[in-house]
């Protein structure tokens, strides 16, 4: 167990979902009139919510994809308060959607300084030119994730197809780090 606990905050959860039908977009524009469409700027429409605090891009092809949850649970609530709020400005939506996690990008912070360059040979699956770009790109196998590691013991996760994928990884690669002496707490 490392010596110091990691903290995660998940940043964003990626949802898309189909209502497998199409969807009249200027229909939408009429009922909701606070909603973005500029068709010949971007072919979605985008359908805010203020809680959760959510886009949501929407098709006429009936496919969806929201962005800005933080969590799999609140992705889920905000797509499925987007249809109902379709649905009550008179949009015909016959099934329920099929949706899927599309990728959860988190942070967190290791709590110690750690030796990037060693971090590169010890790893393996990394990429690092401090030249370019300060933080070393580690592509874990299992979960599959990528992550940022930053010398600051900071580290962006993206990648992650369930919240539990993000924790997992994160405890994975903080034990590695702390058995192979490459994390050092002040």
């Amino acid at each position: 167990m490392p010596k110091v606990k990691a903290i995660i905050n998940i940043e964003n959860v990626v949802a898309s979902a189909t209502l497998n039908q199409k969807v009249d977009l200027n229909a939408v524009v009429k009922g909701y009139p606070s909603v973005e469409y500029r068709p010949e700027q971007f072919p979605g429409l985008v359908f805010r919510l203020k809680r959760p605090k959510t886009a949501t891009l929407i098709f006429n092809s009936g496919k969806m994809v929201c962005t800005g949850a933080k969590s799999e649970k609140e992705a889920r609530r905000a797509v499925m308060k987007v249809i109902k709020e379709l649905k009550n400005g008179g949009i015909i939506i016959i099934s329920k959607p099929e949706m899927k996690i599309q990728n959860i990008v988190a942070s967190a912070s290791l709590g110690g300084m750690i030796d990037l360059e060693k971090a590169t040979y010890s790893l393996g699956k990394t990429m690092y030119e401090p030249e370019q770009f300060p933080g070393l790109i580690y592509r874990m196998d299992e979960p599959k994730v990528v992550i940022l590691l930053f010398a600051s013991g900071k580290l962006v996760c993206t990648g992650a197809k369930r919240e539990q994928d993000v924790y997992d990884s994160v405890h994975k690669l903080h034990k590695i780090l702390e058995e192979q002496d490459l994390i050092f707490y002040e």
